[in-house]
């Protein structure tokens, strides 16, 4: 059974490892530590020990602050009407 199976399904976890991280933005491992390094990612959390995390909240203002390629990005404003 994974961490993330024993929490209940309307609640999402907070921390992720660093391949569900990686994950989550829609790049590799390796891609994802390189943007941690580069500041376009957040550090992760030290949990305890040697034990780290990254904070979903964290990750998904990164995930906001990346340039969009091309006009409108992907906040689904640019299809309602100004009226």
């Amino acid at each position: 059974m994974t961490r993330h199976s024993r929490l209940p399904p309307n609640l999402p976890p907070r921390l992720l490892g660093m391949e569900a991280a990686a994950a989550y933005c829609d790049v590799s491992a390796g891609t994802f530590l390189k943007m941690v390094d580069a500041g376009t990612m957040p550090p992760p959390k030290r949990i305890h020990g040697s034990r780290k995390g990254w904070c979903v909240r964290a990750l998904d203002l990164a995930i906001d602050a990346l340039p969009d390629d091309g006009p409108g990005g992907c906040d689904g404003w640019e299809d309602v009407d100004a009226a």
